[in-house]
């Protein structure tokens, strides 16, 4: 489902450093040397060239291991000084020793700044610090942290130098935060405290004291990573640098995010969802309140009426428009394709600018200078950073091609900050400057050059209703043609997201270990309109199950794929309808299902997509609806499923929960076939811990080695 795609970013840890013998040997007496080259001078020609040998496969290429993920950084959060010299950053890094990850803040310069400069760390690597936010003056970079033991705080730190010093002190914690345009005001997104009677007093608590029971008043009463909610929300307060005063300016039952201010610090604008019930439907608008006003009153102004969830709102200079997302079918919600809309401040006049496009908009803002609206744009495995006029019009891509775009900032003079990734290299910080050539900031350039990566092709090919698909292959590091090799079919989450011209570690991990890995993006991904995602509505694991088999049948056409030794699996949805490809077919030699469901009943009232359910399957105890339910879920084909089946989940997922893999796995165990359940404990729907990630990557290619590799050969033997 959404919110669960298969894939990592990549973090990690130090660069790769490669060791080998010095050149020429061991040094030798003047003494023994003339008798030591008389009886051996052809030995010690022997040894340096073993040795010299020894050095140059050291430095190498060498395919990618799983050891690997955890030396990689991934960089988020992008950042540009008010002066646009400086881009600050996040990096996100695995420390398997303390089995744990951390995010860290760093600088680089804008400019290049001397020769071989390095980005500056601007905080410890032991202590996560998040959401890197210059001041407006420039003096000033601060962040989130939780230090002590204590809940999420704003810190700041002075550019030239010195400790960080704890800005805010709220009891509950910061969720998120942003600086005025004059500095002397935080916005920050708080949860309401805990009601005076359930507040803990930690001065009289008792370490083996009972907890309370979770009392459940609200419909949507569970949420992954969190749990059982209760009924305090998210609001808006104002904070004042100086006097370090909190003042409250959103209140109600509902949640208040993204805050945004205006030019002349005097409104903030954010989204929320105010109608009778937010928990029924998705309706969430983008609203304007007074930054002076305590608790708005009647400052709220909403801006927009779009029936579908509206989002991420941004200013233009003269502060009179905002641009955001709208979603504007909603009554396909999970399916609807997300455009770029504006409207006026005060309410009204909204346009969809992106209507004839039918493609994914995300992360609009205004150019400095009002001109163009910067968004990025998900169009066919590509993600790039496009621009269209205020007002509407063409769209320029300004950094599109066969590559993906994560995120990017707008700066002083000019100054484009983007992530970029391809699909042989995981994304770098790259910056644009008018008349200027491109300075990139890589802290994996090091660790990549020293792995021997698998070739990745972008293909398209027919589904057999003569739809197209596009794919993408990575095959094993020195591929040859006129070999057929294993081949694993790997389904994407969602099911409305897509596969593309990213760096994906795990599928080079398949492919170091010899596998050819098939990557669709079938009906139901985004990418391809809103047409296309809504084709597996009411219907997963049809069309879908239709256009991922015909991807590795066309592998298999191409000489590529051995038919003999193919393997599946997916995590979440992917998981999902690697259930359906395996109750409709015996061909797979090996499958994963990772967080998977299969009987989807059992997941109503359970997970946390009530509202989903209700919208696409309707509600399961009325007859007209039950038999879509049963009809739909691969837990009732489940006696034909003969694939030796790995079984993968978290033991806290409250997105695909847990029963889902159990029942699928009592099923199998019942009917007598190979399967094995996994578990990992304390785990919500992506797995976190750096040894569950390490651990369920070895148990994915022992899985796909025994069942998959093994295949052929298990076959010829007596």
């Amino acid at each position: 489902m959404r919110p669960a795609c298969s894939s990592h970013r990549p973090p990690a840890g130090p660069p790769h450093e490669s060791a080998g013998f010095p050149p020429g040997g061991h040094p030798r007496s003047s003494a023994l040397l003339l008798l030591a080259l008389f009886f051996a001078g052809a030995a010690i020609s022997e040894e340096r060239s073993t040795r010299a040998a020894d050095a140059a496969a050291e430095a190498a290429p060498r395919p990618v291991e799983i050891a690997d993920f955890f030396r990689l950084k991934a960089i988020s959060d992008l950042q540009i000084s008010p002066d646009g010299a400086w881009i600050a950053y996040e990096t996100n890094e695995y420390d398997l020793e303390k089995n744990e990850s951390r995010t860290r803040i760093w600088m680089a310069s804008a400019t290049g700044g001397e020769p071989g400069a390095e980005p500056i760390a601007m905080t410890a690597e032991d202590k996560s610090a998040s959401r890197p936010r210059f001041s407006p003056d420039g003096r000033y970079l601060s962040f989130l942290a939780a230090r002590d033991d204590d809940e999420a705080q704003v810190w700041t730190l002075n550019r030239l130098g010195g400790e960080a010093m704890r800005l805010t002190e709220i009891e509950q914690g910061v969720s998120s935060y942003d600086w005025s345009p004059d500095g002397r005001r935080l916005v920050l997104v708080i949860k309401d405290p805990k009601p005076a009677d359930d507040a803990e007093d930690d001065s009289d608590s008792d370490e083996g004291e009972e907890p309370e029971p979770w009392v459940v008043t609200r419909r949507q009463f569970k949420v992954d990573y969190v749990g059982y909610l209760d009924n305090r929300r998210d609001h808006l307060y104002t904070f004042d640098v100086a006097s370090r005063g909190l003042t409250q300016i959103t209140s109600g039952d509902h949640d208040d995010s993204s805050p945004a201010w205006s030019p002349d610090g005097t409104r903030i604008a954010f989204v929320s969802n105010r109608t009778a019930d937010p928990d029924a439907n998705y309706n969430t608008d983008v609203w304007v309140v007074d930054a002076d006003n305590p608790d708005g009153g009647e400052t709220l102004v909403r801006v927009t009426a779009n029936p579908g969830p509206d989002g991420s709102p941004s200013w233009n200079p003269q502060g009179d428009r905002l641009t955001y997302t709208a979603i504007t079918d909603a009554d396909f919600v999970e399916y609807a394709t997300q455009h770029l809309a504006s409207a006026a401040a005060a309410g009204g006049d909204e346009r969809v600018l992106t209507a004839e496009l039918d493609r994914w908009a995300y992360s609009p803002r205004f150019s400095p200078d009002g001109r163009h609206i910067y968004f990025l744009l998900e169009d066919s495995g590509e993600r790039s950073l496009a621009r269209l006029a205020a007002g509407g019009g063409p769209i320029e891509r300004v950094i599109g091609g066969a590559r993906v775009v994560e995120a990017f900032e707008l700066g002083a003079g000019g100054t484009t900050a983007a992530l970029v990734g391809t699909p042989q290299r995981p994304s770098r910080l790259v910056v644009q400057r008018p008349g200027q050539a491109d300075l990139e900031v890589d802290p994996n350039a090091e660790l990549i050059a020293g792995w021997s990566l698998g070739p990745v092709d972008n293909v398209t090919y027919q589904s057999p209703d003569g739809t197209e698909i596009e794919a993408f292959v990575v095959k094993p590091p020195g591929f040859q043609e006129g070999v057929r090799y294993p081949t694993v079919l790997w389904i994407h989450g969602g099911p409305v997201s897509q596969y593309d011209f990213g760096f994906d570690f795990q599928a080079q991990l398949f492919a170091a270990n010899g596998y050819l890995v098939v990557l669709p993006n079938p009906r139901g991904s985004s990418g391809y309109g809103q047409d296309f995602s809504l084709a597996i509505w009411r219907s997963w694991g049809e069309k879908d199950y239709e256009d991922v088999v015909a991807g590795v049948d066309w592998a298999i056409a191409r000489g590529w794929a051995d038919p003999d030794r193919l393997g599946v699996g997916g995590w979440s949805y992917g998981g999902m309808l690697t259930n359906h490809v395996i109750s409709k077919t015996d061909r797979f030699e090996g499958a994963i299902t990772g967080a998977s469901a299969s009987l989807y009943v059992a997941n109503y009232g359970h997970d946390q997509y009530q509202r989903w359910w209700e919208l696409e399957l309707g509600l399961p105890w009325l007859p007209e609806n039950r038999q879509i339910w049963e009809e739909l879920s691969p837990f009732n084909r489940v006696e034909k499923i003969v694939t030796p089946t790995l079984i993968v989940c978290g033991e806290k997922d409250w997105n695909v929960p847990v029963i889902n893999s159990e029942q699928l796995f009592m099923a199998l165990k019942r009917l007598g076939r190979t399967t094995e359940l996994i578990v990992y404990p304390g785990e919500h729907h992506g797995i976190a811990t750096p040894l569950f990630i390490r651990d369920r990557w070895q148990r994915y290619l022992d899985w796909f080695d025994r069942h998959v590799k093994g295949a052929a050969t298990s076959r010829t033997d007596p």
